[in-house]
């Protein structure tokens, strides 16, 4: 694991020099979180052994995205990070809603249609805080967040 490690400083001390030379990232607040979220998440999960292998896919056929795919043991995962810099509100995973996971098994099955039907397959959530001065985030992962009708 020690190449994810190193992908992982690189890609910092490349956001590092991006944020030092390029002109300033005038998207909102919580896009800026949203992202930092899905990288660091993506990294954590490698680090957990799941085997990453689509980031952000979407399908022409259906609305939504899904953030993350990758393999944990023999099982497909279909993962939705959430971030946050707060828990005062709400817990992340709760706006993974009905709708959105209406959106998100839509999407899931298109890209199903290329697996082996006999492929397990569940739907993960991650949050993951950026609270206080911590420079490290807070993850938790729910396997099998909700279920498939």
């Amino acid at each position: 694991m020690p190449s994810g490690r190193l992908t992982h400083a690189a890609i910092r001390v490349l956001d590092w020099l991006a944020a030092r030379t390029l002109p300033p990232d005038n998207s909102p607040a919580h896009q800026r979180i949203g992202r930092k979220g899905e990288e660091d998440v993506y990294f954590y999960l490698r680090r957990c052994g799941y085997v990453m292998v689509a980031r952000n896919f979407r399908s022409p056929n259906r609305r939504g995205e899904i953030d993350l795919i990758g393999w944990d043991k023999d099982v497909l995962c279909f993962i939705e990070v959430k971030a946050r810099t707060s828990r005062d509100v709400k817990p992340a995973e709760a706006a993974v809603d009905r709708e959105k996971q209406r959106n998100l098994i839509a999407v899931a099955r298109e890209y199903l249609r290329h697996m082996a039907p006999s492929c397990q397959w569940r739907f993960d959530v991650v949050s993951v805080y950026y609270e206080g001065q911590s420079r490290q985030p807070q993850f938790e992962v729910f396997q099998s967040a909700f279920p498939v009708a």
